[in-house]
């Protein structure tokens, strides 16, 4: 994930901060030297770096930090604090007029920065909040743009307004208005062209479509992974057409992440939403808290939970937590166990998102030996599966083959799947009553 160097050099400089009793104003100042150089190396832009350092400086340096009986923590727990108001201290929901009128979104943005899948991931986002939305393709430029965005739309069962290719974006957007008002649809999405770097031409388009329609919400989608130009394109776009909102995309990825850190404080617009993946499912709304505590590696169990209750069936939940109390779990119920973690991005995004888990992400958890056990798991027959005893030597070489693994590591699986019945049968009251639910899943 993005931020994951700056995370970690982050918790360094603060481990050594806490490890000093006592703190005198250059143990302050040395600190945040260090902070301002990982910042800037997280392609933080430089005036935004140099403002945030001094706000920070001014705040630790004072009596009541550096006298408290833990500085170190007091330090901390300002450039949480700052960090959190320099990406916006609240979160932002994208405006919406009442359900009886209809919202115009305009989805603006340069070409490659995932604007038409982010565009269907929103519409998925307002149906299941009980809203109707339209899709319109209004990019007319692009090869494949609008059956790449009715394929999206498809997906997420939300229908796509299109006139093809030969009428212009204005009256296409015009046209997807009207058929929004007559089939009762509240909310219209424009899909508009994006082009490889900001001209006169694309920006003189969007004005045009704003001046044809009402456009209640314009929103730019830009690619994270572009750093400092991200946030020159959204200063831009927000200079010639005037944005209410960033989606950021590709935050997922082996980015710095100072985008994150520099668009609000650059362009005085919020990010709305970050986007952690391909599938239309992985936009999150972006919450500055919850951000700047996974920046600072204190976790952000609150999003875990959220993807847990979207992710994990709660039914299975339930009936895997008896299961294990009475010690009846089978493979099955492990490889359902194992395909919910894969559902929530894997042991390493799940352990992210735990307090002071962060650095232990990438040590300890191992995602291809677990994709070896589901290969080991799956290569079982569903009795084989229901009853594991009866695995004897033939059938564990025949199951090592399909998995294509050593037949010891199908011995070892076997065998640490028996030593935890026993373990639960030993431990009836460990289950207690009061989880919805339980995970069988242990170190591979």
């Amino acid at each position: 994930m993005a931020f994951e160097s700056l995370s970690d050099k982050l918790q360094n400089i603060f481990k050594n901060l806490r490890g000093k009793g006592r703190l005198s104003e250059a143990d302050v100042k040395a600190a945040l030297k260090e902070v301002k150089m990982a910042l800037l190396e997280a392609d933080v832009s430089f005036k935004v770096v140099k403002q945030f350092i001094k706000t920070v400086q001014e705040r630790a340096i004072g009596q009541d930090v550096l006298n408290s009986l833990t500085p170190g923590q007091m330090v901390i727990k300002i450039v949480n604090e700052e960090l959190v108001s320099l990406m916006g201290s609240e979160t932002t929901e994208i405006a919406l007029k009442p359900s009886n009128e209809i919202t115009v979104i305009m989805m603006a943005g340069l070409q490659g920065a995932g604007k038409t899948t982010t565009t269907a991931k929103i519409a998925g986002k307002l149906k299941a909040k009980g809203r109707k939305p339209l899709l319109a393709a209004c990019d007319v430029y692009r090869p494949a743009a609008i059956k790449q965005l009715q394929i999206n739309g498809e997906k997420q069962g939300v229908p796509v307004f299109s006139m093809g290719e030969h009428h212009s974006p204005v009256n296409i957007a015009k046209a997807a208005v009207e058929h929004a008002r007559k089939e009762g649809m509240n909310v219209v999405i424009l899909d508009t062209a994006g082009r490889l770097h900001v001209d006169e031409e694309m920006m003189e388009e969007l004005v045009a479509i704003k001046e044809a329609v009402e456009v209640s919400q314009t929103i730019l989608v830009v690619d994270a992974m572009t750093g400092q130009d991200a946030v020159n394109v959204a200063g831009m776009f927000n200079e010639k057409i005037g944005i209410d909102g960033v989606i950021l995309t590709k935050l997922d990825g082996d980015t710095r992440g100072g985008a994150a850190l520099s668009i609000r404080s650059v362009t005085g617009k919020p990010i709305l939403y970050i986007g952690m993946g391909e599938k239309l499912s992985d936009l999150e709304q972006f919450y500055p808290d919850r951000m700047a505590s996974r920046i600072l590696g204190m976790g952000d169990i609150l999003s875990l939970i959220e993807k847990a209750e979207l992710e994990v069936d709660q039914e299975k939940a339930k009936e895997l937590s008896q299961k294990l109390r009475k010690a009846e779990f089978d493979f099955n119920d492990f490889l359902d166990q194992m395909q919910q973690v894969k559902k929530m991005g894997g042991m390493t995004s799940i352990l992210g998102m735990m307090p002071g888990m962060g650095q232990l992400k990438d040590a300890d958890v191992d995602e291809k030996a677990m994709d070896r056990v589901e290969a080991i798991i799956l290569s079982m027959t569903e009795k084989e599966r229901a009853n594991p005893a009866i695995l004897n030597p033939s059938r564990k070489q025949r199951i090592a083959r399909g998995a294509g693994v050593d037949i010891s590591e199908v011995n070892r699986i076997v065998k640490q799947f028996e030593q935890m019945k026993k373990m639960m049968k030993q431990l009836p009251g460990m289950m207690g009553g009061k989880k919805k639910g339980a995970s069988a899943v242990w170190a591979a």
